[in-house]
C-alpha cells in the first residue's frame, strides 16, 4: 500500500522532469518528508484549461502541475467523509470498482515523490506480542526509493466532488481529490540486496506497493484520448524489478507531526530490535 511518502523536489524540477506546460507558483507546495493521507499533494495531470489561461495554449488537454487533496471522493458521494479510506486503489480491480472506474477512464494522474514508507514489526516485538507482554508492538519504518535517485512517479487517479451545501462560486464548493494505485509487491531482489540481514525484497516489507510508472509510460497514462479499459490496464504492469532500494529510517517518521530531511536518513540497522 502507500500510506506515507516523501516529496522534496522543487516545483521547477518537477516541471522539467514531467514536461509540465502550465503551473501556478502560488499553488505549489513546500517540500515534505512525511506526507500523510488527507493533506494536499502535488500531481501531474492533463486536461483542457478554461478562461484566460486557455488562451496561451492550442485547444485540447494541457499538462499541468496541480495541488490536490490525497483521499479520493467519488463524484456521486453524499459527503467527503470517506476520503481517508480511499487513499489507495488496487490496480487489479480499479477498472470495475464504482468508486474508481470513471476516474480510471478519464482522470488519471502521476503523483511524484522521493519514495514511500512502510513499517515492519520486529521479530522480538512479535514475540512479546505473542507472549501477551505487549499489545501494540513497535514497528520499524523503511524508506523505499528509486535506487538511481530519480523521481518516483506513482500512478494515480483524481476526481471532482461538488459540495452542494455551498454556492457554486464559493472557493470551497469543489473538491479535487486523488488516490494512489497499488499492486502486488515485488518478490525479486531489491537493488543492493546482499542476502544478509534486512529485507531482500519489497514483499518481505509489505505485500502491496505503489504502482510506480517508468517514464516511457507517462504520456500514455496521462493521455485523455485513451479510455479503453483493456488498453489502460496494459499500462498497469509493475516496472522492471530491481529498480528500488529499501533501508531503515528513524522511528520519528511514525509521528505525522515530525517533518524534515532527517526522516529519510539511512540507518546502519533497525532501531526496533531484530526484524528478520
Amino acid at each position: 500500500m502507500c500510506g506515507r511518502y516523501a516529496a522534496s523536489r522543487q516545483a521547477e524540477e518537477l516541471v522539467g522532469t514531467f514536461g509540465v506546460q502550465q503551473w501556478q507558483p502560488t499553488e505549489t507546495l513546500a517540500p515534505s518528508w512525511n506526507i500523510a493521507p488527507t493533506v494536499n499533494v502535488q500531481v501531474v495531470l492533463e486536461r483542457p484549461l478554461k478562461g484566460e489561461a486557455a488562451a496561451a495554449f492550442p485547444p485540447g488537454p494541457v499538462r499541468q502541475l496541480r495541488t490536490l487533496k490525497w483521499g479520493l471522493v467519488p463524484a456521486w458521494a453524499k459527503s467527503p467523509e470517506g476520503a481517508a479510506r480511499m487513499i489507495n486503489a488496487r490496480s487489479e480491480t480499479v477498472h470495475e470498482k464504482p468508486s474508481f472506474r470513471q476516474a480510471f477512464a478519464a482522470r488519471r494522474c502521476l503523483i511524484p515523490g522521493d519514495g514511500y514508507f512502510e513499517w515492519v514489526t520486529g521479530a522480538t516485538e512479535r514475540q512479546l506480542e505473542e507472549q501477551g507482554r505487549k499489545k501494540r508492538p513497535r514497528k520499524q519504518p523503511y524508506f523505499v526509493t528509486p535506487a538511481d535517485g530519480s523521481v518516483m512517479a506513482m500512478a494515480g487517479l483524481y476526481e471532482f466532488w461538488r459540495d452542494r451545501t455551498l454556492p457554486a462560486d464559493h472557493p470551497l464548493a469543489w473538491w479535487v481529490t486523488c488516490t494512489v494505485l497499488t499492486t502486488e509487491a515485488e518478490t525479486t531482489a531489491l537493488a543492493g540486496a546482499d542476502g544478509g540481514e534486512g529485507p531482500q525484497t519489497l514483499a518481505e516489507i509489505h505485500p502491496r506497493m505503489p504502482l510506480v510508472l517508468p517514464p516511457e509510460r507517462w504520456d500514455a497514462w496521462l493521455d485523455q484520448g485513451r479510455s479503453d479499459p483493456d488498453e489502460l490496464r496494459a499500462l498497469l504492469t509493475p516496472p522492471p524489478p530491481g529498480l528500488m532500494r529499501a533501508f531503515p529510517v528513524p522511528t520519528d517518521v511514525s509521528n505525522v507531526r515530525n517533518n524534515g530531511p532527517e526522516l529519510v536518513t539511512e540507518l546502519d540497522g533497525p532501531e526496533v530490535g531484530t526484524l528478520f
